[in-house]
């Protein structure tokens, strides 16, 4: 029955933001009907469609932290860990753009997550600062921030058939390569 049950609540929180991505007033009958379920099912598991919302963040922030941790920051190469920490989140922030766009919510648990999943970053720009993938007289601070900057950019790409992987590379090469030629700076 647990099984079962937990299904369910994937079924609706996949659905919701399916949904919710399309039309963020949806209401919850919408998603009901588009996770093939009845609406009473869908108030049984979540009081409220601010209750839903908060569950959709909170399973987003699972999967975001689960996509740091198969890339194994701290003990995989700084550059192969940057790309593939890259690529897996961006799979996630394309699978669940809605939910990761409220994942910065009052939940304690969501912002633990994320605290933990910025120092892990903060740690792997350090080790990719030693290892030479970043230049010595570079802010790392500043090098996040722009790192940041670009994944939520990357993300904003909201095509159907993006490609995360590709997204991924050219990500980590405007970072680590600029989009300038260096003409001209004498």
């Amino acid at each position: 029955m647990r099984s079962d049950a937990e299904r369910t609540v994937r079924t609706i929180l996949e659905a919701a933001e399916r949904v919710l991505s399309r039309n963020p007033a949806a209401s919850m009958e919408q998603i009901a009907e588009a996770a093939g379920v009845a609406r009473t099912t869908v108030h049984r598991r979540f009081a409220s469609r601010e209750a839903l919302v908060d569950a959709m963040a909170a399973w987003a922030t699972r999967r975001f932290a689960a996509a740091v941790d198969a890339a194994h920051p701290e003990t995989t190469p700084p550059l192969v860990a940057l790309y593939q920490v890259t690529a897996n989140v961006l799979r996630v922030k394309l699978d669940w753009g809605f939910a990761m766009s409220r994942a910065l919510s009052s939940d304690p648990e969501v912002a633990r997550v994320h605290a933990d999943v910025e120092e892990r970053c903060h740690r792997l720009f350090a080790r990719a600062q030693e290892t030479g993938v970043l230049r010595t007289e570079i802010d790392p601070v500043w090098a996040r921030r722009v790192y940041y900057a670009l994944m939520h950019e990357a993300a904003e790409d909201r095509d159907p058939d993006a490609d995360a992987d590709a997204l991924a590379a050219r990500l980590v090469d405007t970072l680590l390569r600029g989009v300038g030629t260096g003409k001209g700076l004498g």
